[in-house]
């Protein structure tokens, strides 16, 4: 009999007590929408949820009809953007990852505006921007005390390297770099920070907004609001949650 291990985030976790289950298969392969529909019967406290995931497997947004093999790392993605400290497992632990080309970082230390800029600024470009998120206090009549934020670690660096490639694409001679802080992050202080650098302003600007915008809609990093009367999981703020998938 082969095991399926599923990495499990936000909410998710939550809601069902762990950050991973062991999921005992008779047979492989299985679809991933077969696997979500036991997963559903075996925690039905959690079967709303496990129902409007995505799943991913080997760290990509998988359609439901996508086969599971032995051996395959398979997470289950809720549709929000927050979370719970560090959380899960295969690297979401690590208190900084890089990537392969130091474009894109995911870290637990504070964030440092100018360390990110550096990364793309280009002498033959006459424009550089840095987009820059903080912790704010009141969300309407809402105190905040502070935000946790949660990381589908290595999975989230390739879709924000994705995100690098794309703006290169779209705005030719564009360079973007982005730095996402994990962990506990008090008010005032950076949660995000994107640096876009470009031969002229008008693409620059592009870019960077495309940039925040895509890290919203299909990065796997999550944060969990806490008030001073409670907390809650907060979904996506901007535009719909619609990542892309393996449809095969």
């Amino acid at each position: 009999m082969d095991t399926i291990q599923i990495l499990l985030f936000a909410g998710l976790a939550e809601s069902i007590g762990q950050s991973s289950v062991h999921f005992p298969q008779d047979q492989l392969p299985l679809a991933t929408k077969a696997l979500k529909e036991q997963l559903m019967k075996s925690y039905p406290e959690a079967a709303s949820l496990i129902s409007v995931s995505l799943a991913a497997v080997n760290q990509e947004y998988a359609g439901d009809e996508h086969l599971i093999l032995p051996g395959d790392e398979v997470a289950l993605i809720p549709p929000v953007s927050g979370g719970d400290g560090l959380g899960g497992d295969s690297g979401a632990q690590a208190t900084q990852a890089v990537s392969a080309d130091g474009l894109c970082m995911i870290s637990g230390q504070t964030l440092q505006p100018d360390e990110t800029l550096a990364k793309v600024q280009h002498r033959n470009h006459g424009a550089s921007l840095s987009f820059v998120g903080t912790t704010r206090e009141m969300t309407g009549e809402m105190k905040t005390v502070t935000l946790e934020y949660e990381a589908y670690v290595p999975m989230a660096l390739a879709e924000m390297q994705k995100i690098v490639q794309q703006i290169q694409e779209q705005w030719p001679g564009a360079r973007c770099a982005i730095s996402h802080r994990i962990g506990t992050v008090d008010i005032g202080e950076i949660s995000v920070v994107i640096a876009v650098s470009a031969p002229h302003r008008d693409s620059c600007y592009d870019a960077s907004r495309y940039a925040i915008e895509e890290l919203k809609r299909t990065v796997p990093i999550w944060k969990k609001e806490i008030w001073e009367d409670g907390s809650e999981w907060k979904g996506v703020q901007t535009g719909p949650w619609a990542p892309t998938f393996d449809k095969n």
